[in-house]
């Protein structure tokens, strides 16, 4: 069987809130990881105008990257809507959780709005539903430094959680026993893809990690 053709990706970074330094670090490494993996090619930008059907309508799926506050006109919101609606896949990660939050048909793209987070601390990763693609290859618990966000509801009803975290060991959860990190769902036409992770630079250089965002590309873009 031949590998997939490959695709195009739109990596979106704009920040009106919190803006994170990983930012470059997370561009550079979904570039490296789409010409190591021969997977797709990256255009990245920060241009909120571009987030309209006619350009959207070139990518199999956008990247929301750490984006954070208002940072879509509801113009722009529409262009989005418009490319899921059509099967476009969306991948959300880190502090796209953080924003839009007026705006209800968002938080149901991304799964969950962001609360707020302890000090970034080391936690215990814990992968769920082992069989899916997204986590595939993902340790089966693992350690990891990072900000352990705290959602303002849990998406678990509505999506399929793939990674989780036990908030007994480290300090600062507020979700109790069952606290998602990463999760998926078929959603209005589209796919969408979350993952809490993604703070530190380092994340972007990890092989476990790097590889859950690749999985989590390919099921957004539907070519796995």
């Amino acid at each position: 069987m031949g590998s997939p053709e490959k695709f195009d990706i739109f990596v979106f970074s704009k920040t009106v809130g919190y803006r994170h330094d990983s930012i470059p670090a997370g561009i550079e490494g979904l570039r490296n990881l789409g010409a190591s993996t021969n997977s797709f090619n990256v255009t990245a930008s920060e241009d909120s105008s571009l987030v309209n059907a006619t350009f959207l309508s070139r990518f199999k799926v956008v990247v929301f990257l750490s984006t954070s506050g208002e940072f879509l006109t509801s113009e722009e919101l529409q262009g989005l809507k418009t490319f899921v609606n059509n099967g476009g896949g969306f991948v959300g990660i880190h502090c796209a959780a953080a924003g839009m939050y007026g705006e209800p048909w968002y938080g149901e793209l991304v799964g969950a709005y962001f609360a707020d987070h302890p000090e970034p601390q080391h936690g215990v990763v814990r992968v769920e539903n082992k069989d899916h693609v997204i986590v595939s290859g993902y340790p089966e618990e693992s350690k990891w430094f990072d900000e352990w966000y705290n959602f303002k509801s849990n998406p678990r009803d509505k999506v399929t959680v793939l990674l989780s975290t036990d908030e007994s060991l480290y300090q600062g959860g507020t979700m109790g026993s069952d606290h998602p990190l990463a999760w998926c769902r078929e959603f209005d036409g589209g796919r969408t893809f979350y993952t809490a992770l993604g703070h530190f630079d380092e994340a972007y250089r990890d092989q476990a990690f790097l590889t859950h965002l690749l999985n989590g590309i390919l099921w957004a873009a539907r070519v796995v």
